[in-house]
């Protein structure tokens, strides 16, 4: 048990570590778009003096691929990357560098992994919105907003007569009477059932802590009454319509204006009578045709 506790402390104080381990600085480095960035990565001696490395891109789209392989990079990040003992260099990245970068290390029998997540800071552009114009009493209506260029991903808000809604209106007096639903991560407003309550202007916002938060264009969003008169004289107009057109051919028919179908004659049948045997003859010899052909 002494031996045992021995060297423990002896592995603590000389400050070795477990066999074939690689080692990331930071697991998440942020850097704005356009600069520079270190991804390191060590690993210890028991891989050998030269051990094999290699360095894995998978973006956001989980699409996978080598970005340094054979000690050497590969070809689209040649005149991008500098890989050194101990780490790799970005001389500039863009926003297509967001994703997770795999260093893997192998040699001696061993191997080891580690991930580093590289998140590349753009700002939010101008979001698109969807903000329907005039919308029907009681219908379910969905307002949208979305921006593709802010990363990491914007959050978003929406604002009606310039005020903010907040996520959660029952918890707010000032809102408790709306029934709308919110999601900050894909900028959807949804009315389950509109009212007269949700008349306003309307406009969304998106904002991923880099630069200034971006609003788009303000739309007034009208609630009207179902329209049941309309309704009902729409009906009442086509059916006339259908009345007048069967009335027009009724009438084209009787006057004869209409062409009329051709009757066909039944076809002619010839029918055969065949003589009895006692009609052949009157007994002087001579034969009389009795049977004949009936039209």
């Amino acid at each position: 048990m002494l031996t045992f506790v021995f060297v423990c402390l002896s592995l603590s104080v000389t400050g070795l570590h477990a066999a074939f381990t690689v080692t990331v600085a930071n697991p998440s480095v942020k850097v704005k778009e356009n600069e520079g960035v270190d991804l390191k990565c060590s690993y210890t001696a028991d891989f050998g003096a030269t051990p094999r490395v290699e360095w894995k891109f998978k973006d956001l789209k989980g699409s996978q691929s080598f970005i340094y392989f054979d000690n050497k990079p590969t070809a689209q990040y040649e005149n991008r990357i500098t890989v050194y003992n101990g780490g790799l260099r970005f001389e500039k990245v863009t926003r297509a560098d967001t994703g997770d970068y795999d260093c893997e290390v192998s040699g001696n029998g061993g191997y080891d992994e580690k991930t580093i997540k590289l998140t590349v800071l753009v700002p939010p552009s101008k979001p698109v919105s969807r903000i329907p114009s005039s919308v029907t009493t009681g219908s379910n209506v969905l307002l949208t907003c979305f921006d593709n260029v802010g990363s990491p991903p914007p959050t978003y808000k929406w604002y009606k007569d310039n005020t903010p809604l907040p996520d959660d209106p029952s918890k707010f007096p000032t809102f408790k009477n709306l029934t709308y639903k919110m999601n900050v991560f894909n900028g959807n407003l949804e009315f389950p059932s509109v009212s007269k309550l949700d008349i306003g202007s309307y406009f969304c916002e998106a904002n991923n802590g880099e630069g200034a938060p971006q609003r788009s264009d303000a739309v007034q969003m009208d609630v009207r009454d179902l329209n049941v008169g309309g309704i009902v004289a729409g009906v009442i107009v086509a059916l006339l319509a259908v009345g007048l057109i069967l009335f027009a051919l009724w009438f084209a028919t009787k006057k004869g204006y209409m062409p009329k179908m051709k009757e066909s004659k039944p076809k002619t049948q010839a029918v055969y009578t065949q003589p009895r045997a006692d009609e052949g003859d009157d007994g002087d010899g001579e034969f009389r045709q009795k049977s004949s052909f009936v039209v």
